[in-house]
């Protein structure tokens, strides 16, 4: 039998009989009661305790029960807090919700509906509790060395990576800007026999071109104009490990040839010095530049090309793998959670829709932002659409080979709904998913002439709770 995490409650109430009533008709495994009548002191056990539920009597001396929720609520967006009150009014009920309460009961209390109204918010926390164990199970299980996916593309590359791992000396990541080529540079260390070695960076992009040798290979103190003190080189800095050469393609021609003859020879010679330094270094380079275009035209070298390239791992574009994008954003909204202390569930279902089927130019680190963006607007527990940067808000769905949206919006949905379905496989079921429709809906999108199709007549509009 799955074992629960307790949920914790707080009672507050200045009357101790009402508190002895309270919990004596929850008492209950898996349910711990704290009590408190003093509206001060409820706070500190709140902020110690951090209860899931608080019961909460409205008419309290020293601070009121609507006081004290704002301030309960303020401290965890997520708490439920039912009030309880002998003087009921619409108006105070209305407002209660307002501030936050997710219910409101009258003294005397009904024991029934207490158990009843706790009872539940104790079944949906657990539940809440037991998605985002299972999505981090999920997140955990389709991760191969720090990246996520789960789709075919995706799988090739792990296998690839858990292949060329132990036996390479050089490797080449190429893959459009922001789709993780440092992060599989850093799992072939990990995987690698030097996993315990170095693993260092060298962004060939932002090294100045006169100063390219001294950064790779070291100088010697008065070797050249500035050398003020002896410097060691990324090339002896990453002995026995990895050296990462992102941006390779930004590497003058010159810096190229002394590039090669290192990684051949393994040894480097510092500007200045008169003799040579071995060295045992593994090369992993990577690019968004379509490098044998370069060695065509003559500004990449054709040997140090076809010497990295024996190894070679591509990665895909994101739009070219959206069943990795909910993975991800999963990812991402933990993450930034944790960064911005608040505790998101999730996304709404029509919010996940929208991101799906954006055409992200710029790859995971373009969904990474959006969400790190959308989560700093959000309030908890969910992120919903208009929390969304406005450039996906309002991205535009067109019509092929049309450069205007001179199109009937039937038409615009027609065609989304045939794209989500060709990007998920033509599955159906799934396609209805990322749409947030049921099927019927998607098949009268599908043929544009509102009938459902055979066998589908009972399947009505589902609404998810979630949005």
């Amino acid at each position: 039998m799955e074992s629960h995490r307790p949920v914790t409650l707080l009672s507050v109430d200045d009357d101790p009989l009402s508190l002895e009533l309270i919990s004596h008709a929850l008492e209950q495994p898996g349910l711990r009661i704290l009590t408190c009548n003093n509206p001060l002191r409820a706070l500190e056990i709140a902020r110690d305790e951090h209860p899931q539920i608080v019961l909460l009597d409205l008419m309290m001396p020293g601070m009121s029960g609507l006081e004290l929720l704002k301030q309960l609520v303020a401290m965890d967006p997520t708490v439920d807090v039912i009030l309880l009150t002998a003087h009921y009014s619409t108006e105070a009920a209305v407002e209660a919700i307002q501030y936050g309460a997710c219910d409101y009961l009258n003294k005397p209390l009904q024991v029934e509906r207490l158990q009843e109204r706790v009872g539940g918010l104790i079944s949906e926390w657990r539940r809440r509790n037991k998605v985002q164990r299972l999505d981090a199970e999920s997140l955990e299980a389709n991760q191969f060395q720090g990246i996520i996916g789960h789709s075919a593309l995706m799988l090739e590359v792990f296998a690839r990576l858990r292949r060329i791992g132990p036996h390479f000396q050089t490797a080449l990541i190429t893959g459009p800007t922001g789709t993780g080529k440092e992060l599989v540079a850093q799992a072939l260390h990990r995987l690698s026999p030097v996993s315990a070695g170095p693993f260092v960076i060298c962004n060939c992009a932002a090294i100045p071109e006169n100063l390219v040798e001294s950064e790779l290979f070291g100088h010697l103190k008065g070797s050249f104009t500035g050398a003020i003190n002896d410097k060691t080189g990324l090339f002896e800095a990453a002995h026995n490990g990895v050296l990462f050469l992102d941006e390779l393609g930004e590497l003058p021609l010159a810096a190229q040839a002394k590039l090669l003859r290192a990684i051949q020879q393994q040894e480097i010679q510092r500007i200045g010095a008169t003799h040579v330094r071995k060295v045992n270094v593994r090369i992993v380079a990577a690019t968004n530049r379509d490098l044998l275009a370069d060695v065509e035209r003559k500004a990449f070298r054709e040997d140090l090309f076809f010497r990295l390239s024996m190894v070679e791992v591509k990665l895909p574009p994101l739009a070219s793998r959206p069943d990795d994008i909910p993975l991800l954003i999963r990812h991402f909204i933990r993450q930034f959670s944790a960064r911005y202390g608040k505790e998101f569930e999730g996304l709404r279902r029509r919010a996940e829709a929208l991101l799906v089927r954006y055409h992200w130019p710029g790859n995971v680190r373009d969904l990474e932002n959006a969400i790190g963006y959308a989560c700093m607007m959000a309030e908890p527990p969910w992120v919903d659409v208009n929390d969304l940067p406005s450039r996906i808000r309002t991205a535009e769905v067109q019509a092929p080979g049309s450069d205007t949206l001179l199109v009937t919006l039937d038409e615009i949905q027609r065609l989304h709904a045939q794209k989500v379905l060709a990007a998920v496989g033509g599955n159906k079921v799934k396609a209805a998913g990322v749409l947030g429709v049921s099927r019927a809906t998607l098949y009268r999108l599908l043929s544009n002439s509102g009938a459902a199709a055979p066998g589908e007549d009972s399947d009505h509009e589902q609404h998810d709770a979630n949005g």
